[in-house]
This record gives structure tokens, sequence and C-alpha cells, in this order.
């Protein structure tokens, strides 16, 4: 009862402030005819407080998103669900959802009445122009009575995350060869389970061939370990994303930054729809996201898992790429190698030029970051120096450099690598010019 008489409206409590100057008059006046009003404008909100307060709803809820990740710019609907598990019907309730403001506003709703054992569903969309993980809910309610006197709020525990996750731009197919394409002997590969038979064991389920265990493994762990059959081979491919924030330009969601993370989203999906196990790496060396094979040659969520951790990712403070280049060292450096880089001087693009080794395929997304901010025409004439620097050294060692400027497409610039290699390849395969012998040379002697 304390709770619901705080829980006066404003309406409520202009009632109880009424009724009391009336019944001051009456008093002073003694006229028994203010009193009977004074008592009616104090008792109506008083009994409404008392229905409210012992108004005993039993009430759950549930919320179901249409896709527990949309795209930035992308809405996304949200069903709220309430059942009325009690006997009683219910009042008056205004539902209310908690999402974050970035999401728009918190959605309101008014439900007159719900039956016993009872269901109502209502929906509403978020839109999010900002990446990012988001908690929707708790679900709120607020109990009133007809007359609007009194509110009691009641919440719910449960939350649900949605990912806002970067705008993924589909890529066109572009005709390269070696680890690129994915096919043919030159295929970059790596077996799924690492090392011989013996160390590719899982444990034993009900209808596998006892043939197939494994009894070291079994006596080392003390449970029943199987031989898991041949695993399939799998192409792998890094993927590497320059989140430094000195190298990046810009501000908001029109950063070379942001950016950076939509581009590496996008090369990130289209290389695991095309069979491709990724790994996502920061200049910080720290391995993102990414995922091999499972036990029995499957995968997990590897696209899901890339775009979650793009959806979070930040920029660091780091002033180097030596953390990178480190982590792809001791990765081993095979497969596809993609880097989706910012402003890079001559110095980092060395070190990047040192990670592709042998006839491993390297990409280079090379943003021109001078064009996304409004610096002077010195600043932008020593940038663009560095930045030719930059992927003349990348091209010189084998790299394919994808040139970007703001306001351009990855789609639109994607094909450029594929123009590269086959102009490498034509370079390739001009004959060098033949030199006669020495001997042919000599005046007596025999050709």
């Amino acid at each position: 009862m304390r709770d619901a008489l705080l829980g006066l409206t404003t309406r409520g409590r202009s009632f109880v402030a009424a009724g009391v100057a009336v019944l001051a008059a009456a008093t002073a006046t003694s006229q028994d005819d203010l009193l009977r009003i004074a008592v009616l404008l104090i008792a109506l909100p008083v009994i409404s407080a008392l229905v409210v307060s012992r108004t005993r709803y039993r009430l759950s809820s549930g919320r179901r998103l249409a896709s527990p990740r949309t795209a930035a710019g992308q809405e996304s609907a949200v069903t709220l669900r309430l059942d009325n598990i009690s006997r009683l019907p219910t009042g008056l309730l205004l539902v209310e959802d908690r999402i974050p403001y970035v999401l728009g506003s918190r959605p309101r709703f008014v439900l007159d009445r719900v039956e016993p054992r009872g269901r109502r569903e209502v929906t509403y969309t978020v839109r999010s122009d900002v990446r990012g993980r988001y908690q929707l809910g708790p679900l709120s309610l607020r109990l009133t009575d007809p007359f609007g006197m009194c509110e009691l709020h009641r919440a719910f525990t449960s939350q649900d995350t949605l990912m806002v996750t970067p705008l993924v731009h589909p890529l066109p197919a572009v005709s390269l060869s070696g680890e690129w394409t994915g096919s043919g002997e030159s295929r970059s590969r790596a077996i799924a389970s690492a090392g011989d038979d013996d160390a590719g064991t899982r444990e034993y389920r009900q209808g596998d061939d006892l043939r197939r265990v494994h009894w070291r493994s079994t006596a080392r762990l003390g449970q029943l370990m199987v031989r898991r059959e041949e695993q399939p081979w799998q192409a792998r491919c890094t993927l590497l994303l320059d989140s430094r924030s000195r190298a990046h330009g810009g501000e908001g969601p029109g950063s070379s930054f942001e950016w950076a993370v939509s581009a590496a989203a996008s090369v990130g999906v289209h290389l695991v729809r095309h069979g491709y196990f990724v790994r996502l790496l920061t200049d910080t060396g720290a391995h993102v996201a990414g995922s091999d094979p499972g036990l029995d040659g499957g995968s997990s969520d590897v696209e899901g898992s890339l775009l979650d951790a793009l959806a979070v990712v930040t920029t660091s403070e780091n002033t180097s790429l030596r953390d990178a280049g480190a982590s792809l060292r001791r990765g081993g450096g095979d497969g596809l190698l993609v880097a989706v880089l910012g402003s890079v001087d001559p110095e980092e693009a060395h070190l990047l030029a040192r990670l592709r080794h042998g006839s491993t395929a390297a990409i280079a997304v090379l943003l021109e970051t001078d064009t996304w901010t409004a610096a002077s025409t010195r600043a932008r004439a020593a940038a663009r120096a560095s930045y030719e620097g930059s992927a003349a050294l990348l091209r010189a060692s084998g790299w394919r450099v994808i040139s970007v400027r703001a306001g351009q497409s990855l789609p639109d610039r994607w094909q450029e690598a594929a123009y590269q290699h086959s102009a490498s390849v034509r370079a390739a395969a001009v004959p060098a010019p033949s030199v006669p012998a020495a001997s042919s040379l000599s005046s007596g002697g025999r050709s």
C-alpha cells in the first residue's frame, strides 16, 4: 500500500490536494455537502491505490529478434510477447522496453486488457548507424487503475543482445589463380588437423568402430578416444586490419577507419563463403576472430564470429605494425594474406614486404587517408609522397595493392587485384632475349 500511495500520479495527487483543501473549507464553514465532496476527492485516489496494490497478476514476457545481427543503417524488428498466466484479467498495462538511445526512442505500448491465459504481442523496429553490441531490455510494466490515479512499476530481468555489424558489400568474383581462386594444384591448402593421425583424435561416441580406438591417447587422457576420420584440405586466409588511430583520418561513420572495418567485413565474408578458413588479426597482434575446422571436418560459425568481432573493434594506440608482423610469423604465414591498411610509411611497408614469402599471395587494400581529412596542401603533398613510396615498395615485393580514396567503394576497386595479377603473369611469360654462345662468335669455330 505504501508503494501504491507513493505511486500516485499527478492526477491522483491533485485529487488529494483538492480534497484536503475542500475538507479545510468544510471544517471552517461547517458545510456537510463540502465535507462529502472532500471525502470523495480523497477516497477516490486512495481506493485506486488500494486496488492496484492488491492486484496479483502473474505475467511472463519474451522477446524475439528478427535476427541477432543487423547491418549498420538497416532496420531490425523486435517482437515483445506478454502472457497472462493468472486466472484474472489484467487492467490497463503500460509496456516499455529499455533500449540504448542510438537505436531510437524507447518503445511504449498500452494494453487495455489481457484475458486470463491470454497473450499479446507487439512489434517495434530499431535502427542504428553505429556498429556495436547493444542490450535490449529489461521490459518494464506500469500497472494503473482505470481513472489514472495510481501507477506501480514492475520490471522483468531478461535481456537480449543485438549486434549491429559493419555494412558488408558483395564483392565481384574475380578470376585469380593460385591461392586466391581456391582451385587447381596451386591452391594454398593446410590440413585441418595439424600433425599426424595420432594427434587427430576425439572422444568415443556411441556407434564408433572399435578398430578406430587410439589406445595411446586413451591411456594418457583416461577416457576412450578414437581416431577421427581423414580431414578435408582447406584453404586458409589471414585478414589483417590496421586499427591504429594515427593511421586513419576523419570522424564518425564517415571516417577511414569505419571504411576499413566495412572493407574487412566484406573481404572476410566473401572468402568464408568461398570455402576459406579466415582468421582476423589487428595491428596489436591479437587473434580477434576466426576458426579452425571441427573435429570431424566441420567448421563453426566463422562468418558470424567475424562480424561480431568487427562490430565491436575499436582503434588502438599502436604506432607500428611490428606486433602484427610477429603474430603473422608465428602463425606460419601459409595461405592467402589480405591486409586492410591505413596510412603506412616506407618503414612499415618494408616490414609488410618481408611477411610475404615464396608463392604466398598477398593483397593490400591501401587507403589514401589524407583524402578523408581537410589537411593543408603541404601536408597532402607529404602524405601523397609517403603513400606512393609505400605502395611502390609493396608492389615490388609481390603484393597486389588496391588504392582507395575517400568516396570510392570496395566492389569497384576489388577487380584491380585481378588486373595486377594478370599483368604480372604476362610480364613473367615474356621470354628473355637469347645471347649467342661465345664459341659461335669465334672466327675459326664451327657453328
